[in-house]
């Protein structure tokens, strides 16, 4: 009882029952089911009615096969009762394949569904939730639609069992099934007492596996694992997760004492109810108003009814806690994406590359709000302060855009509109005159090609990570790409080559290598609009030259989108764009933009006055 108490001090779940709503929805989920249900359904009588035979079978073995000495019917009843038994078990093997079919096909349709569903979330939401908790969503808390499907269809099946069982019952002795009748009520004041501790034990079971799972998720990718050993933090974190991994033992234990206390008492219901009967029964037989084979078949009844009467009542804490399943996963499926496709976007076909900023506001909104991803002491918050203010901006086809400015100055944040992870609040933003929202995300994603200041590698070879900007293209343009980028030296000195792996995150490369390589994955895209955010950072200046080089030749053509805080990378752009607290301040060429002594002028001369100093 500690453990149990332990556990609800941790985390105070609410107790609240589970809403009809969630199970309609998870009803709706079955629809394409329904044909297999109705089969097992079928399937599910036909085992109740055969089920309900062979203790009528024995009562004749007994009472007339060998109460007459009868060898002949004696072996019709046993062959009779051998057939039954085995029609039980095909039907039951039957059932079982259909259960199993149904329940994971309605684990595989919530995780698809749930992949899909998180895949179009804002930034935003990444960056707030528990890593660790959305995965316990996908591995875990999915399989509760299993369990629900094979709680339901035990639930259908006691019912029959029990509703047959009490026909042929009351057809041999009315007194002792009246008799077998007071277990109903122990059954139910069992099911009543441990029911909500059960749920409510669920729901703290699953809170701190999905805490436990975010403490691995997070330490155990490189990154986290580079920090544990910088800081020295190795024994701190052990701790931690010692703490995470006790509290989920705690949960273990409660959830086991209550649930092993559960069945134990109906166990101990059912034991007593057989007794009651054979002591009933036997003294109908001594007094002569039953059979001895009618006493072995109530027996045999009596455990045929007490069984599902227990699998009855256990199943609803079962359901109880199928469902709480259910509501997590519906409670994720239920945020809000903040990008969504209008009903009426278009496919433009080739775009130019025209870019219009049309008096554009924006905001950071708040990510969709999700309780039971977010830790424990964080709430929903408000939106964050203004980060654009009514940008007015033209961008002509092939056109090479600079944006500069102080750190926060909104580059980022600009560029993240044109490729459209986040909408303006307020203005419009077009390309090639056409509403950035009126076009089809996966145009969009076509038309633009974006490497950031960390590009993202995939725990994979190289030639897999060129791919994934496009699966189809040939030799020829992934040879073109690589020479583009400057990776083709580097592709030739590696042993496997394009074959290589290169680790989690890419962390076998070094800075300079995974950032030309996420530069060729742009580049075999060959968008019509490019986006380097702070692409060239990590470059030593040897790199920077190549990929200098390699930039000339492959947007020439292309609009381009630069952010540089090395204004050294960008004074050969067409334009460059000075952004300071969210608004323009200046737009010209290099040489326009220091004549006129302003934010950038100011800037380029503080970059070189260090640059001489180091």
């Amino acid at each position: 009882m500690q453990y149990m108490r332990a556990a609800r001090r941790d985390l105070p779940i609410s107790g609240q029952p589970i809403k009809r709503a969630v199970l309609l929805r998870a009803w709706r989920y079955s629809h394409k089911y329904r044909k297999l249900l109705v089969t097992n359904i079928i399937l599910i009588i036909s085992a109740a009615i055969i089920g309900s035979l062979p203790p009528l079978v024995f009562e004749a073995l007994i009472n007339d096969a060998i109460g007459k000495h009868s060898m002949h019917l004696l072996y019709q009843l046993a062959l009779l009762a051998a057939v039954l038994t085995l029609s039980q078990t095909i039907i039951s093997v039957a059932s079982r394949w259909l259960n199993s079919v149904i329940g994971e096909g309605l684990i595989f349709d919530l995780r698809v569904s749930l992949f899909q569903h998180i895949q179009r979330m804002p930034i935003s939401f990444f960056m707030r939730t528990q890593t660790g908790a959305v995965l316990s969503r996908l591995n875990n808390d999915v399989i509760g639609a299993q369990n629900a499907v094979a709680t339901v269809n035990s639930v259908f099946s006691d019912a029959l069992t029990i509703i047959t069982t009490l026909f042929f019952m009351i057809r041999i002795s009315i007194p002792v099934t009246l008799i077998s009748l007071l277990a109903v009520p122990a059954i139910l004041f069992a099911d009543r007492f441990f029911g909500k501790k059960l749920t409510l034990l669920a729901r703290t079971q699953m809170q701190k596996n999905a805490e436990m799972s975010t403490i691995t998720t997070e330490r155990f990718n490189v990154s986290g694992a580079l920090l544990v050993k910088l800081f020295g933090r190795a024994g701190e974190e052990a701790g931690n997760f010692s703490t995470r991994a006790d509290a989920v033992k705690k949960a273990g234990v409660s959830m086991a004492l209550v649930t092993r206390s559960y069945l134990a008492i109906l166990g101990l219901v059912g034991g007593l109810a057989t007794v009651a009967v054979y002591l009933v029964g036997g003294r109908e037989a001594i007094l002569g108003t039953a059979s001895i084979g009618g006493i072995v078949a109530l027996a045999q009844y009596v455990t045929r009814l007490t069984s599902p009467l227990t699998d009855l009542a256990s199943a609803k804490v079962n359901l109880l806690q199928a469902f709480v399943s259910f509501e997590r996963v519906f409670e994720v499926l239920d945020a809000k994406p903040a990008i969504t496709e209008a009903p009426d976007a278009i496919d433009p076909g080739i775009i130019r590359g025209e870019i219009t900023f049309q008096d554009v506001s924006f905001s950071y909104p708040n990510a969709p709000y999700v309780a039971s991803l977010e830790p424990s002491n964080v709430e929903e918050g408000e939106t964050i302060g203004a980060a654009l203010k009514h940008i007015n901006l033209s961008i002509a086809p092939g056109e090479f855009i600079a944006l500069v400015g102080h750190s926060g100055a909104g580059k980022s944040t600009l560029s993240s509109l044109v490729s459209r992870l986040y909408d303006p609040v307020e203005g419009t933003i077009f390309i090639d005159g056409i509403d950035l929202k009126k076009i089809k995300l996966q145009s969009l994603s076509n038309t633009i090609g974006v490497v950031t200041q960390d590009p993202h590698l995939f725990h994979d070879t190289i030639r897999a990570n060129l791919l994934y900007a496009k699966p189809n293209a040939t030799h020829s343009e992934l040879e073109l790409a690589i020479r583009q980028a400057r990776i083709d030296g580097l592709i030739d000195e590696l042993p496997q080559g394009l074959d290589t792996v290169v680790g989690e995150r890419g962390y076998r490369l070094s800075g300079g290598e995974k950032q030309r390589i996420a530069i060729a994955r742009v580049l075999l895209k060959h968008p019509a609009i490019v986006i380097l955010d702070e692409a060239t950072s990590h470059l030593d200046s040897e790199n920077e030259l190549l990929i200098q080089e390699a930039l000339a030749e492959a947007l020439l053509g292309r609009t381009s989108i630069v952010i540089a805080h090395r204004l050294s990378t960008i004074v050969q752009a067409d334009r460059i764009v000075v952004l300071s607290h969210g608004e323009i301040v200046e737009s010209g060429s290099h040489s326009e933009l220091l004549e006129k002594r302003g934010t950038y002028s100011e800037l380029f001369r503080t970059q070189f006055l260090a640059k001489e100093i180091s």
